[in-house]
């Protein structure tokens, strides 16, 4: 049946599946409804990241974050002193941060010009918003480099 560890890692791994997974399938469909011109379509977008980022994205980058530091606290061979454990969590956090600060700022500011029926200005911020889910992809990227590599092991 496996160890815990091999749990911890199945979990983990499958977290950042949904969240790496539904980051870029955001940047696609956001990317496609901006170009697209349908104001409708850019408001419907906009409208469902108020449910997407904290119903999927947000749990699945926690669980992440939290079953990393089980698994670090689990194992004989790893510990938070070194270097590559400090250097993924530390971009794990810098992403949720981003997220949780940037994201949603720009979120926010779509809705609410879609409030004043600016489709404009929404699709203006869902391209902002655009660049910070690319940001995340970034350090998410380097993340997954440094907990492959474990450099300086």
């Amino acid at each position: 049946m496996g160890t815990l560890y091999d749990w911890l890692l199945f979990a983990h791994v499958l977290a950042a599946m949904v969240w790496v997974g539904g980051l870029v399938m955001l940047v696609a469909v956001g990317t496609r409804t901006r170009r697209s011109g349908d104001p409708e379509a850019v408001a419907r977008f906009v409208r469902s990241l108020r449910v997407l980022g904290p119903a999927v994205l947000a749990p699945a980058a926690l669980l992440l974050l939290v079953f990393g530091i089980w698994m670090v606290a689990d194992s004989s061979a790893w510990d938070f002193g070194q270097t590559w454990v400090q250097v993924g969590v530390t971009l794990l956090i810098v992403s949720v941060l981003v997220g949780a600060a940037y994201l949603s700022r720009t979120g926010i500011a779509a809705e609410r010009a879609l409030a004043a029926g600016d489709h404009l200005e929404a699709a203006v911020h869902l391209g902002r918003w655009a660049w910070g889910i690319a940001a995340i992809l970034v350090l998410l990227v380097a993340a997954t480099w440094d907990m492959v590599v474990k450099p300086g092991l």
